[in-house]
């Protein structure tokens, strides 16, 4: 007589509605915040060649942009800004009339109930395209004077509160930026400005094609100084333990998809708000592996955004939120 199992989990997948009744993960519009870029000008929509879907705007395109993922229920929005006329110390990323500065004022007033997280770094705003002020080491190399660096961050993310921004998110990796912004917005009157920080960014090879559409590559040297090295994961339950105590509201892992036993050790570590980034090259190699036709986009889409959420992660920054407003009910 033959054996057979008395075990079958292939009766709990045997329709589609049962899977989804015995999922244990779903992703939500509600988990979604789009990244966008915007610069001066008007009219501008300018496609980011290595990002395909995805354009550096004008205050007024990016305003229209906004308004139609809203209107898909994508409920936050990360600005990154781009300079036209840069400087050594990034100045304009204080400059209240500045395109982010500019495109917060206009969002809030046109649509009050979506949330406007800004992108707080000089990157995008100095000649050299590091992160801060830079400085020589004794050896002759290119370094960033963290602490040089952190009033000209608090200014930013001052003038970001003022125009607006209901949360300012600092990514220059410098140590004590949280406890800087969190003072300097404090003392400005923004006590209720939130702080996502990018407590654990690591130097990765993955930010390439954002680094063109934000038009902030580094003239010389790299970020490896400041960023965290890929190879030490443990230091991220630190970083994100010293941006808790200096005040962060929210905390974020970055990237996301190459990056999920940290997002899970973080979550697992720390019950504040969880953000995840899933990077422009991670976006990007789903788009040309699906362009060159050797996986299917949107089912790739949407595992690679579930399996952050099962990482751990409550909010995923996503290239992909707007077509994952579609994608979702399908």
């Amino acid at each position: 007589m033959r054996s057979f199992p008395k075990t079958r989990l292939r009766r709990l997948r045997r329709s589609r509605m049962l899977r989804e009744m015995l999922a244990e993960v779903s992703v939500a519009r509600s988990d979604l915040i789009a990244p966008l870029f915007v610069r001066e000008g008007k009219g501008v929509r300018n496609e980011i060649p290595p990002m395909p879907g995805q354009f550096q705007y004008s205050v007024d395109t990016a305003l229209e942009t906004v308004r139609r993922w809203a209107d898909k229920g994508v409920p936050a929005v990360l600005l990154f800004g781009i300079a036209d006329a840069k400087d050594a110390v990034g100045s304009g990323a204080w400059d209240g009339g500045a395109a982010t500065q500019r495109l917060v004022g206009e969002i809030k007033r046109a649509m009050p109930e979506t949330v406007i997280i800004t992108d707080v770094c000089l990157c995008e705003y100095t000649d050299h395209g590091h992160c801060g002020v830079i400085c020589q080491r004794g050896d002759g190399q290119v370094d960033v004077d963290n602490d040089a660096t952190l009033e000209l961050l608090a200014r930013t993310a001052v003038s970001h509160a003022q125009a607006g921004a209901d949360i300012v998110a600092p990514s220059a990796m410098m140590d004590g930026q949280v406890a800087a912004i969190r003072s300097g917005l404090d003392e400005a009157g923004f006590s209720g400005t939130g702080i996502l920080s990018y407590a654990v960014k690591f130097a990765s090879s993955l930010y390439g094609p954002f680094r063109d559409a934000a038009e902030s590559s580094p003239k010389s040297g790299d970020r490896r100084t400041y960023q965290m090295d890929y190879r030490a994961a443990g230091q991220s339950v630190l970083e994100a333990e010293l941006d808790v105590q200096e005040g962060a509201d929210m905390i974020m892992v970055k990237p996301a998809a190459a990056y999920l036993d940290v997002i899970a050790e973080v979550r697992r570590r720390f019950d504040l708000p969880l953000a995840a980034y899933h990077v422009s090259g991670e976006y990007a190699m789903i788009k040309a592996a699906s362009q060159a036709g050797w996986l299917e986009e949107r089912q790739a889409a949407v595992e690679v955004t579930a399996a952050i959420k099962r990482a751990g992660a409550d909010m995923i920054i996503t290239y992909f939120a707007e077509q994952l407003t579609d994608w979702l009910d399908r």
